[in-house]
């Protein structure tokens, strides 16, 4: 049977979203890329006596992260802008940006169910709460792995939302001028 002209989508506009979608994934994944060298950045730069760069980044993470030496991995005997925890986090959003395309369309907005996302705050959850508790004491990679699993997930969920935001503004803007 053939589509009623309710359901008609240009190819144009389809091809037009595609490229807008792709963009948005692009840059958003090089700005996570760029948060992640950032982290690195700091005891690299600590180390080769650039202590103005890494001090203001260490600052900088400074007010979203605890920085607690003693949880975090060190690059040149200097340790990371941020714990272990927090650089799993981050790198594991950057792996998940890197690997979206490979496993599901940029440009598909469907979500998917928000139980993944929850079932990967367990690990992170149990890792803390053990930790806490004096049930066993968690190591950098313990904190590592679960942040990274964390990280990749949300990757999952926040690629279609900004392809969808995107979606939704231009289609406002559009509204607005066949308004006129």
């Amino acid at each position: 049977m053939p589509n009623t002209i309710e359901n008609y989508v240009s190819q144009v506009g389809v091809e037009k979203m595609r490229r807008r979608a792709f963009f948005v994934w692009s840059v958003t994944g090089f700005l996570v890329f760029a948060w992640v060298i950032l982290i690195l950045l700091a005891p690299l730069a600590d180390a080769n006596n650039f202590s103005s760069v890494s001090s203001l980044i260490y600052r900088f993470f400074s007010y979203i992260c605890h920085q607690i030496p003693s949880r975090s991995f060190y690059l040149e005997n200097h340790a990371f802008a941020v714990c272990a925890r927090c650089f799993g986090i981050y790198f594991g959003l950057l792996v998940g940006f890197v690997v979206y395309p490979f496993f599901r369309s940029v440009e598909n907005t469907v979500p998917l169910p928000r139980l993944w996302l929850f079932v990967a705050m367990f690990p992170i959850a149990i890792d803390w709460s053990l930790g806490f508790f004096g049930v066993w004491e968690n190591t950098h990679w313990s904190r590592f792995l679960t942040g990274l699993i964390l990280g990749a997930t949300c990757a999952i969920f926040i690629v279609p939302a900004l392809v969808e935001i995107l979606r939704l503004i231009l289609n406002k803007k559009q509204t607005k001028r066949l308004s006129r």
